[in-house]
Order: C-alpha cells, then structure tokens, then sequence
C-alpha cells in the first residue's frame, strides 16, 4: 500500500489493473477473502474469482470503464459495494471496489 491510512482503513480496499489483476488489497480485504486466499489474491486475476455472472459484469465494468454499485447482505453484515474506475495521469488504470459495512438501517438526508 502506497498511502498507509488505507491500510487499516475500516473498508475493504480492492485494486484492480485493466485486465483484472489485482494490484493492492488493504488489511480488511485481506482479512474478508483470507478463505479464497487473503493476500496470496495479490496478482491473480479477479475474474478468476467470480462465478460466471458475476464475471462477465466485471468483463464489461473493465471494458466500458462504467462504475456500478449495489447492497449485499452477507453472514449478517449488510455492505454497500462501491467499484469505480481509477485513472493514472489520466489514463484509465483499472477498478477500485470499495465494500463499506452499513448499517441494515441507516437514516438518508436530502441536503439542499
């Protein structure tokens, strides 16, 4: 990790090049996906981590560069997944997924 408050970061931090290879795991990632290898991850391929739905809609995330973004529920902890584009001097670089545990519910605010 190049910036060290992401590191410990409360969020699961992945960061992926654009063919799917995963650059950069923070701690919390490491630790919610240390069953499918936690940071052996690092260099393998993501598409290899999916089962086939899942893997074509990063297929097409990583070829249009569109973010997308969604709920989970899982062993009880509701997550919102957060996977945006990242940009190098302003060259498209990859994916960021950011998955942020959220209360199941939680007030929303309309600011003006």
């Amino acid at each position: 990790m190049n910036h060290e408050w992401m590191k410990s970061f409360h969020a699961a931090i992945i960061v992926c090049d654009v063919h799917g290879i995963i650059l950069e795991m923070n701690d919390k990632a490491i630790d919610t996906f240390k069953e499918d290898g936690g940071k052996k991850l690092l260099g393998k391929n993501l598409l290899e981590c999916h089962p086939e739905q899942a893997r074509l809609q990063l297929v097409e995330m990583l070829r249009t560069k569109k973010p997308n973004y969604y709920t989970i529920e899982k062993r009880g902890v509701k997550k919102l997944i957060y996977q945006v584009p990242w940009y190098q001097d302003g060259t498209y670089a990859g994916f960021v997924e950011l998955s942020l545990p959220v209360p199941s519910e939680m007030p929303h605010f309309i600011r003006a």
